[in-house]
Order: C-alpha cells, then sequence, then structure tokens
C-alpha cells in the first residue's frame, strides 16, 4: 500500500504525491498490521525519520504507551467512519517536548483494513492564544504603571524628606530607622519606574536589524559578567534575512533572556551551557494588533540552556506580571520581553523540562520596501 492507491482515476500519481507532500499537515497511512504503510514529507519531520524508515515502524512504538491514537484506529476500523479527537500528546522519550495534537483518522476508501491519519499539531495556536494574554497583561501593567507613577511616586517623595530631616536631629539608634526609610523609598521608586517602562505607548521605532550582531552584542555583555563561567553554543543561520525591529529592544530582550538562563545554573556552574540559535521557519503567521493583516513570522531566534528546567505549575504564567521563581525578582523581566516581542507583532514562547529549557522567539522579517513585516 502507498500515497498512489489515494488517487483517483483522474488525478495522475505524480499530482497526488505533489499534493500530499504539500500538505503542511503530517499524513501517516496505517496498514492492517499496525505498521506505517507511507507518510508525506511534513509527517518525516513531525517524527523526525525517513519515511523509509517509518515503514518499517510499527505506529504502536511511535507514540506513547496506551495512546488514544491507537484506539481510535481500531475504532475507526470498526465503525468505518471517520473519527476526530482534540488535544492529544504525543511526546515520547525519542521525541520529547511539546507536541499536542488534534487527530483526524479516516477509512482509506477500497481499503478498509488501512486507515489515514492527519495530525495538526496545537503548539502554534496555543502560542498565539497564550500571545493575546501575554499583550493584554501588558496592557493591565500598562495602567497599573501609570496610577503608581501619580499615587505612590509623589507620596514618597514627601515621606523621604520627611525622613530626611527628623535624620539630622535623631539619635543614633533612630537615625538607623530613618535611614531605613528612605532606602525602602527608594526600593519603592525603582519598581514603580521599572514598571513605567509598560505604560509606554509610543510606536516602535524600527529598522532592518541583524540578529546575529545582536546575539553577538547580548553574548559579549554576558560573558563579561554574569555569564563568565558559562559555555555559550552558537547556530546560527547566515542566510537569514535582517528583522524588522528595534536593536536596543532586541538586546534588552536577549539579554534579558540570557540573564534567566544563567541565573537558574545557580551555583553549579560546571557543565552549564547556553544555546543560541537562528533559523528560518516559513508558514507561522499571526493577525496584527487592531488590523485584519495577518504578517508572516518566518524569523525563529531559540536560547536554550541545561538548567533545571521551569516548574510545571509556572510555565503557564511564566509571561504574566509578577511570577518568579527567584527570592529577589519583581517577576517583571520575561513580562516586558513578552510586550516588547508583541510590540513587534511576534511570539515567544518557552517549552521546558529538566536540562532542556528553550525560550522561542518568532519576529517578521524586514521585506525591503520600508513597510515592516510582510503580510501573509
Amino acid at each position: 500500500m502507498s500515497i498512489a492507491d489515494l488517487r483517483t482515476a483522474n488525478i495522475p500519481l505524480g499530482v497526488a504525491d505533489a499534493v500530499l507532500n504539500a500538505l503542511p499537515l503530517p499524513v501517516i497511512i496505517i496498514g492492517a498490521d499496525g505498521k506505517i504503510a507511507d507518510a508525506n514529507v511534513a509527517a518525516e519531520n513531525f517524527f523526525e525519520a525517513s519515511v523509509l524508515l517509518l515503514r518499517r515502524q510499527m505506529l504502536r512504538d511511535l507514540v506513547p504507551f496506551g495512546s488514544p491514537l491507537l484506539a481510535l484506529i481500531e475504532q475507526v476500523r470498526h465503525r468505518g467512519a471517520a473519527v476526530n479527537e482534540y488535544k492529544v500528546d504525543l511526546s515520547t522519550p525519542r521525541n520529547p517536548g511539546d507536541r499536542l495534537v488534534d487527530l483526524h483518522v479516516a477509512p482509506l476508501p477500497e481499503r478498509t483494513d488501512h486507515v489515514v491519519v492527519m495530525l495538526q499539531e496545537r503548539t502554534i495556536a496555543d502560542k498565539m492564544d497564550r500571545q493575546l494574554t501575554h499583550r493584554g497583561a501588558a496592557r493591565s501593567v500598562s495602567a497599573l504603571a501609570a496610577m503608581l507613577a501619580h499615587e505612590i511616586k509623589n507620596p514618597l517623595s514627601g515621606i523621604r524628606g520627611a525622613a530626611q530631616l527628623l535624620e539630622q536631629s535623631a539619635g543614633d539608634d533612630d537615625r538607623t530607622l530613618t535611614r531605613l526609610i528612605c532606602d525602602e523609598a527608594d526600593r519603592i521608586v525603582k519598581l514603580v519606574d521599572r514598571m513605567e517602562v509598560f505604560s509606554d505607548e509610543r510606536p516602535v521605532e524600527r529598522e532592518p536589524v541583524n540578529i546575529h550582531v545582536v546575539l553577538d552584542h547580548v553574548k559579549r555583555l554576558a560573558q563579561s559578567g554574569f555569564a563568565r563561567r558559562i559555555k555559550f553554543i552558537e547556530t546560527y543561520d547566515p542566510s537569514l534575512p535582517p528583522v524588522f525591529a528595534n536593536r536596543d529592544q532586541l538586546v534588552q530582550v536577549f539579554l534579558n533572556l540570557v540573564k534567566n538562563a544563567a541565573e537558574s545554573f545557580g551555583e553549579g556552574t560546571a557543565d552549564s551551557e547556553i544555546h543560541l540559535t537562528t533559523a528560518f521557519r516559513p508558514g507561522v503567521r499571526l493577525q496584527l494588533p487592531g488590523s485584519k493583516t495577518r504578517a508572516s513570522l518566518p524569523l525563529e531566534f531559540c536560547v536554550k540552556d541545561n538548567g533545571p528546567g521551569v516548574p510545571e505549575d509556572l510555565l503557564p504564567h511564566l509571561f504574566d506580571p509578577f511570577v518568579t521563581t527567584k527570592p529577589t525578582g519583581s517577576g517583571l523581566g520575561l513580562a516586558l520581553v513578552a510586550k516588547i516581542v508583541g510590540d513587534h507583532g511576534g511570539i515567544i514562547e518557552c517549552e521546558s523540562q529538566l536540562r532542556h529549557t528553550v525560550f522561542r522567539v518568532l519576529m517578521p522579517m524586514f521585506t525591503g520596501d520600508g513597510a515592516g513585516p510582510a503580510p501573509a
């Protein structure tokens, strides 16, 4: 059984194969013995194996033990009708990470003992949903920052001034308390100043930026300070087109991500590694805020580390304001990163497990006409 059996009398073999291989969704055909009879190119990429290797595999060896997919295939064979199931996890030790998919399983006409399985990855759709949440959270912080600047900073100035006056006539013991008041007032002002960044709604000034120059600059800054004992690995696509962005804000984004990775190692930095990667990934699109235009986000930039990972319960809220695992952290760093990436029309996502955490940023490229990101 091969993909050629899918063609009708009016569709030539080459056209049928070309259509299936052009589909961005993985499609596999399962024979009566449970083996994979054929697969398209997207399925090869999904399972990270060639079609020749897949044809020698039993499907049960490629999916988690007791996967609902196996039961769905038997159900389709028994009923002779198509079945769908949503948000099924197909991650395995061989293919780890976030591999949540929607399943569409149907019998093959004229070969009822064979079943067609189409997989639709949920990852990108969920990323877009979460990105809208990140933007909403950033807007909430914007309103809060504007309120704090007016309602807190002014009274704090008065409190600090009064404490300084008291300090002039206080004894040594009391002077310690007045100094404490001043220090705590200064600390709150610094926190409010950091939050005021969220209330800056001015349009981002953008230009074509070479991301590799940005990442090299970030690496040099990190190696001269907080990441001096950490090994850096770079895997760059030298043919990558420029990203349409603000250079200084990109430095802020990736310096924050690299700093987070470095701090996750704690004291044990003997085998610590931070891996910086760039790649071209066509096919991802996102609707721009306030318009019906859908922009293409083909540029993928990743910051990976082999640290302890992000706690599972924290992962869905990682980019929310005031969420942090650091005892002295404010929880605003990643929220600001999400805001900057969102202001650029991009997506940021995190996938994490023990010794493998990836922060992935998808951004629009410069089109060369000065108009910004390319519509898709």
